[in-house]
């Protein structure tokens, strides 16, 4: 079924769907909106929960989404501690982190995972160096090129104010490898990055996620 709209998370989800570990059972997607990634994900999925500060985007999620009968969605904010601490095989977070302190965030996601569980987040970064302005141009020429086919870009609209990220592309890079040593992080052409890290099974740093 083709997604009700594009945009640059849309297009992305294909890559946290990919990262979907192995006999996973349990799943989060935190910053979840309409729900239309908890779908997805609860195709594959035992048991899948969205998770929402907004009232307003976990309401239409239900609506749209709440007849699957292994999604939930829940208003609640991943930084406050409302969610259960190591419950999750899986935690994505589109678009999120960036409303937040970045350490702060990765910290908060990181204690919702079980150990050996994998945390995929699509972020935005900020142009600094010629080299990341030189990328955003080609993006967004890829950009018009990709959302043709979808009349370009939308969205459902959540109410949700816009926020422009705060640190560069390298320094989020650099943050994310001190506070999550191996994990994996890649800037994409369409204006985000990818970073994937895979908690130990032992409950320590340091292994590389596969």
């Amino acid at each position: 079924m083709p997604d009700p709209y594009w945009n640059h998370n849309v297009h992305y989800q294909k890559l946290v769907l990919r990262a979907v570990p192995d006999r996973c059972e349990q799943a989060l997607d935190v910053g979840c909106g309409d729900g239309l990634l908890v779908g997805k994900l609860a195709g594959r999925v035992p048991a899948v929960t969205g998770a929402d500060r907004s009232a307003a985007a976990i309401t239409m999620a239900r609506e749209r989404h709440g007849h699957l009968p292994n999604a939930s969605f829940v208003e609640a904010d991943y930084l406050d501690g409302a969610l259960p601490e190591g419950a999750y095989d899986f935690v994505s977070a589109v678009a999120v982190v960036h409303h937040a302190d970045f350490r702060q965030a990765l910290d908060a996601l990181v204690r919702l995972l079980a150990p050996g569980g994998r945390l995929v987040i699509i972020g935005l970064g900020r142009n600094r160096s010629p080299l990341d302005w030189t990328i955003s141009g080609a993006g967004q020429l890829a950009s018009r090129v990709a959302g043709r086919p979808h009349g370009g870009k939308s969205g459902p609209g959540q109410g949700v104010p816009a926020m422009d990220p705060i640190m560069s592309w390298g320094e989020i890079g650099r943050v994310a490898r001190a506070v999550l040593p191996g994990c994996r992080f890649r800037r994409l052409l369409l204006r985000r990055y990818c970073l994937l890290w895979e908690k130990p099974r032992d409950g320590r740093f340091g292994r590389r996620a596969s």
